[in-house]
């Protein structure tokens, strides 16, 4: 299984992917990992990335391609994955679709988590990740961000007809059991 899990910060993306990583048994490419990691060790990658991220702004596509691109030379992946983060500009996607083609595999799933834009701003507010942008101005902007540069690639995989849209709201369980149903039905279809 090749799964996309996408939607705005606070949609729970991190939490749900390391779920169906677990039951699938599929590795989880977070970008967003990847990132923090290096900012927590103070690499250059992590040192640039931290000031893009604290200017809410999003990592340029081509950082974020060739380190995905990389990551995904690893043999654990030859069975299939799910990203978290990635792709987040059509630019991304179409570099994605790309490598794909040349790997000779397929989409499995583009899984969107649907959540109010409140309850994504109490989420982000309340999980005190300790962003410099986590106060409600700074997650009203990268929401904002999201809607104007993320979008896009919704729409972009919408075309393609590979979107399904999951309700993210509830618990945890609830939302994961939606995805699991889902990947049951698209696993039934491949």
């Amino acid at each position: 299984m090749r799964i996309i899990i996408f939607g705005p910060p606070g949609a729970g993306k991190g939490t749900q992917a390391a779920l169906i990583s677990e039951k699938f048994n599929i590795p989880h490419l977070s970008t967003g990992e990847i990132f923090r990691t290096a900012i927590k060790n103070e690499t250059e990658l992590g040192k640039e990335v931290k000031a893009i991220l604290d200017s809410g702004e999003l990592v340029p596509d081509k950082k974020v391609v060739g380190l995905v691109e990389e990551e995904l030379q690893d043999s654990k992946y030859d069975d299939g994955y799910i990203l978290d983060g990635f792709p987040r500009t059509v630019p991304q996607a179409r570099a994605f679709d790309t490598l794909l083609e040349e790997q000779g595999t397929n989409l499995t799933a583009f899984l969107q988590l649907k959540v109010p834009q409140e309850e994504l701003i109490k989420r982000i507010l309340s999980r005190g990740e300790g962003r410099s942008d986590d106060t409600e101005e700074g997650v009203k902007k990268r929401l904002k961000v999201y809607k104007q540069e993320t979008q896009p690639v919704l729409s972009y995989y919408r075309d393609k007809g590979v979107v399904q849209e999951i309700d993210g709201t509830g618990s945890i369980e609830e939302i994961f059991s939606r995805i699991r149903r889902t990947l049951s039905s698209q696993s039934q279809k491949g």
